[in-house]
């Protein structure tokens, strides 16, 4: 069974047992996390659809730990007037394990 959600207004096709990495959430290591925007689900026969979401399915997801991404280096400069910046940023993210699909 999988099932494709939106979190953090991206989308995310998940299964039970796999890990998913999402923005920061506000929970704590080892939460209970239920994602409840459920745009499809399908199965080993059926798929369903929602118009936009499917109506009482659910993803039951544990909260794995709470982190930072990975470095995005940056670099701005004008030309022939030697200035230049350099900065670098890592987003907040949540790794989700994902339970079970209701």
């Amino acid at each position: 069974m999988y099932a494709v959600v939106e979190c953090g207004g991206r989308q995310y096709q998940v299964e039970p047992g796999a890990h998913l990495t999402v923005n920061h959430l506000n929970a704590d290591a080892g939460a209970e996390i239920v994602l409840d925007r459920v745009l499809l689900v399908g199965g080993e026969d059926s798929v369903k659809i929602g118009t936009p979401i499917v109506e009482g399915a659910r993803v039951v997801c544990k909260v794995l730990k709470q982190g930072k991404g990975p470095k995005v280096n940056g670099f701005t400069f004008k030309a022939k007037k030697n200035q230049y910046r350099h900065y670098g940023h890592r987003q907040a993210v949540t790794v989700l394990s994902v339970e079970s699909i209701e």
